[in-house]
C-alpha cells in the first residue's frame, strides 16, 4: 500500500482534536502530547479562529483554555453547542483559575469536562480518550 494512502487512512481513523490556547508553547505542548497518542491535532490561538476551524474541520474534540482572547472558552462552548454543525463536538475545557466559578461556568456553557492547570499529560490523554474513544481495528476472529 502506498505510504501516502496509508497516512491519509490513518488520519481519517484518528480522532481529530482542535487545541485552543493563546500561549504558543502550551498549545504546541498539548498538541504534541495528543499527537503522540495517535490523535490528529489542529491548533487555534483564539476563540474566533477556533470556532471557524471547528466548522471547517469538524473535530471530535475541542480542547480549549477558558482564558483565550477574543471569544473566551466559555463563549466558544456556547457557540459550539448552539451551531448544528458543531453541537455534537465534545469539549474539554482547561483553566488555571482555582476559583470554582470558572469550571462551573464552562460546564453550564456546554463543556463536557474541565481540567485544572497545570495539566498532567497522562490525565490529558486519559480524558481525551474517555471523551473520544478511538475506533478499534476489526479482528479476523470477529464473526
Amino acid at each position: 500500500m502506498p505510504a501516502a494512502f496509508s497516512e491519509s487512512t490513518d488520519a481519517l481513523q484518528s480522532p481529530r482534536v482542535l487545541v485552543v490556547e493563546d500561549d504558543p508553547e502550551t498549545r504546541h505542548f498539548y498538541a504534541g502530547i495528543l499527537a503522540a497518542d495517535g490523535f490528529h491535532t489542529d491548533e487555534a490561538h483564539n476563540g474566533f479562529q477556533a470556532f471557524a476551524k471547528a466548522i471547517d474541520t469538524r473535530p471530535d474534540l475541542v480542547l480549549t483554555d477558558i482564558a483565550v482572547p477574543g471569544l473566551d472558552g466559555i463563549e466558544l462552548c456556547r457557540r459550539l453547542r448552539a451551531d448544528p454543525r458543531t453541537s455534537s463536538v465534545r469539549v474539554l475545557a482547561v483553566t488555571g483559575y482555582d476559583d470554582r466559578h470558572y469550571p462551573d461556568r464552562a460546564l453550564e456553557a456546554g463543556a463536557d469536562h474541565v481540567l485544572l492547570k497545570p495539566l498532567d499529560p497522562a490525565v490529558l490523554v486519559s480524558e481525551a480518550r474517555r471523551l473520544v474513544p478511538r475506533p478499534q481495528p476489526a479482528t479476523a476472529d470477529a464473526r
